[in-house]
């Protein structure tokens, strides 16, 4: 074993004391325990640059004390039992508090203290949370199947790839199926791999953003952008939706207009909202006319249950006023940590210098095995899998939320995606709502902590991608139960 001892020869205590002082810490603090062996003299006194007689000098003392005993032929050890008044003249051994170092925040650290992050979740027999598939139905004996392949493969995986934006032929693959599955217009160079979406966003705000530009966003709408533009300095904008999505006309209420405008128009976040042709339209133009650019959140858009997926805003877009962001985690699962960045070929150098100076590449193996999970067409087969599976579930879940709470229940947005925003026909507060579902074991989540103002407002968002058509009956009869009861 090696001991942390630190001897200075500077010090006016005599070396060999230092030896004890410090080995005797270690015993009553109980970093060295009852019957632990010690190195050999010899070769702690090498380790610490000492004589083998100075560390002999505080074995030695520590045994004649009672701390250490020696073994004929085994070596030295801690005591079983110790000194009783040398115990209790050192009791306070007991680590003392830290003082509190006030380190000075930049200003950029002083807003990430206001940010406020969700707490850890409790455990629930049926929870409603939203954006987590169904990982039980994911097909993780071929997925360990390609890491295993590629990890036998080659030994690249071990050390940097070189490749800033990301692993080429998973770019390739990226390329490929955005066009033909979303509509996106790019090429594999265009394409950045990033640590999930937000960590997009994150690249996004650091260089398009300064402190006190404008950014508009929407009203509902993804709180974790929210707080990446906030931690930014920026000034955030919120903007209206209805049934159509962003009203895109509030934008010209700006003289200055907003430097970005963050929409997740394919299947808005909350809400669920389709952004309807014209507006994409009228907010391309717009965009084009102010120079503003558009971020593009097309998280879960590949489940839609009325017809095929909508194509994508970037794919309108003549003008490189759209950067497109999109994850894995809602596909495939949430751990995979990976996502994709189109930009605008005039931004791929200076995106890719940033996302270097973040943190050099996802990890390799991982993006080997993706490549192939893309290009072998594993990904759509199982993306059409989850689609029928997760329509059933969302018919459940609005076939209870009509059974138990009659037909006043108001589904919002369209019939895609991995949740439903329902505002429920209630006299309660939302927070009495949500605690009365914890107390039967039911996790929902009010819709108020996604507005930028939070309000009561009787909607409530429940992802249904991970329970089963029996849950989700269950947990809508026991949360109507709670709150009629």
């Amino acid at each position: 074993m090696e001991l942390a001892l630190v001897i200075d020869a500077a010090l006016s205590e005599p070396l060999h004391q230092q030896v004890y002082s410090q080995l005797r810490w270690a015993i009553l603090s109980g970093r060295l325990v009852s019957g632990q062996r010690l190195p050999a003299s010899r070769t702690l006194a090498r380790t610490l640059g000492l004589s083998r007689t100075t560390v002999t000098q505080g074995y030695d003392q520590l045994i004649s004390e009672g701390y250490l005993q020696t073994r004929r032929g085994a070596g030295t050890y801690v005591c079983a039992q110790l000194p009783e008044m040398l115990l209790e003249a050192d009791e306070p051994v007991k680590s003392s508090p830290q003082p509190v170092v006030k380190a000075p925040l930049s200003d950029y650290g002083k807003r990430v203290k206001q940010v406020s992050l969700s707490p850890l979740r409790e455990s629930y027999e049926i929870s409603f949370r939203y954006g987590h598939p169904a990982l039980d139905l994911f097909p993780v004996e071929l997925w360990r199947k390609l890491l295993s392949k590629h990890c036998r493969e080659t030994k690249q995986w071990l050390n940097y790839a070189g490749e800033t934006l990301g692993y080429w032929p998973l770019r390739k693959a990226v390329a490929h199926y955005l066009q033909h599955a979303r509509a996106v217009r790019c090429t594999h160079d265009q394409v950045i791999i990033t640590n999930g979406s937000q960590q997009a966003l994150s690249l996004i705000t650091q260089l398009l953003v300064n402190p006190d530009d404008s950014v508009a966003i929407e009203e509902p709408g993804y709180r974790g952008a929210r707080h990446i533009f906030k931690a930014s300095g920026a000034n955030l904008l919120p903007m209206p939706l209805d049934h159509d999505g962003l009203m895109v006309d509030t934008l010209l209420a700006y003289d200055n207009p907003p430097r970005l405008v963050y929409v997740t128009p394919s299947h808005q976040f909350p809400t669920g909202a389709l952004l309807s042709l014209p507006r994409r339209l009228a907010l391309l133009q717009w965009a084009w006319r102010t120079g503003a650019l558009i971020i593009e959140d097309d998280y879960d858009s590949e489940y839609r249950y009325g017809g095929r997926p909508i194509p994508s805003l970037q794919g309108l877009d003549n003008h490189s006023s759209v950067l497109y962001v999109g994850t894995f985690s809602k596909v495939m699962f949430p751990s995979i940590r990976l996502g994709y960045l189109v930009v605008p070929q005039s931004l791929v150098e200076v995106f890719g210098k940033a996302k270097w100076l973040a943190d050099r590449q996802p990890p390799t193996l991982t993006q080997y095995a993706l490549a192939e999970f893309i290009s072998a067409g594993h990904l759509e087969r199982h993306i059409r899998k989850m689609r029928l599976c997760y329509e059933h579930r969302r018919r459940a879940l609005l076939q209870a939320l009509y059974k138990y709470f009659g037909q006043e229940v108001k589904i919002l947005g369209d019939s895609a995606g991995l949740h439903v925003m329902a505002k429920l026909p209630l006299s309660f507060r939302d927070d009495e709502v949500v605690a009365r579902a914890a107390r039967v074991g039911v996790e929902i989540c009010s819709a108020c902590i996604q507005y930028e103002v939070p309000r009561n407002t009787g909607e409530f968002v429940f992802g249904y991608t991970d329970l089963t058509e029996e849950q989700i009956e269950e947990g809508i009869h026991r949360v109507a139960k709670a709150l009629w009861t």
